[in-house]
């Protein structure tokens, strides 16, 4: 494992980013977290080992044949930075435990807005989904209609704050869905599994598919490597359900 997993961010959109500050088991104890999959599924003591071929051939086994008890048994936690239209579909997945960031205590900075880098359109056969992209002169202009909004809705909130008016509804004057929280969150690795096969999908909203990915490409893969081989083997390849 990757001894220096724990600490590492990896930035995401315009301002976003994922920072791993915990992981069970720990790298410091030496023991890889396929290896304590493959031994819960033994219900053996941390660290036994029947050697790389049989502990991999096991692990395989297991997460084909949909034993996913032992997947529990490693546990990630995150420190996301990701804009509310991102946490707005992250918290449908209640298997994740959250603490959030909180406007009633901490202000919001100027730039704590998220910016895309284009405007996508939308889909024509899906009502909720987008496809392709606007021209490059609309892009332009919508871009700067919405730096002129953020501008005038952070002038206002500032204005609140200054005029004595509480946090809490002082940020009402900031536009919702763009608004950057910083959230701490942690998930075991089975369901992290499910989250990232619906959150890297294809037809998954950009917003959270770059949080999938980059969760998948960053920290499942170097601190997982057997498993992430079986993931993209047994469950990335089969149609969704």
């Amino acid at each position: 494992m990757d001894n220096q997993l724990i600490g590492k961010r990896v930035d995401v959109l315009d301002k976003g980013w994922v920072e791993l500050i915990d992981l069970m088991p720990h790298p410091a104890s030496n023991i890889s977290g396929d290896l304590a999959i493959v031994n819960a599924a033994r219900v053996s003591f941390m660290g036994e080992s029947k050697g790389p071929e049989k502990d991999k051939k096991l692990l395989f086994y297991l997460l084909r044949n949909h034993h996913t008890s032992p997947f529990e048994m490693v546990e990630f936690k995150f420190r996301v930075r990701a804009p509310l239209v991102t946490w707005w579909q992250w918290v449908r997945h209640r298997t994740w435990n959250f603490n959030a960031q909180s406007g009633r205590y901490t202000p919001f900075e100027e730039n704590d807005f998220y910016v895309p880098d284009v405007w996508r359109k939308q889909a024509a056969s899906n009502k909720q989904a987008s496809e392709g992209e606007v021209d490059i002169a609309t892009n332009a202009a919508l871009t700067a209609k919405l730096n002129s909004l953020y501008e005038q809705s952070y002038k206002l909130y500032e204005e609140a704050l200054q005029a004595g008016v509480s946090k809490e509804m002082a940020r009402l004057f900031l536009p919702g869905f763009s608004v950057y929280y910083t959230w701490v969150a942690k998930i075991d690795a089975h369901n992290l599994m499910q989250f990232m096969r619906l959150r890297m999908a294809g037809d998954a909203q950009y917003e959270i598919r770059v949080y999938a990915d980059a969760i998948y490409e960053a920290f499942f893969k170097p601190a997982l490597p057997w498993t992430a081989e079986a993931f993209e083997e047994y469950i990335v390849k089969q149609p969704s359900k």
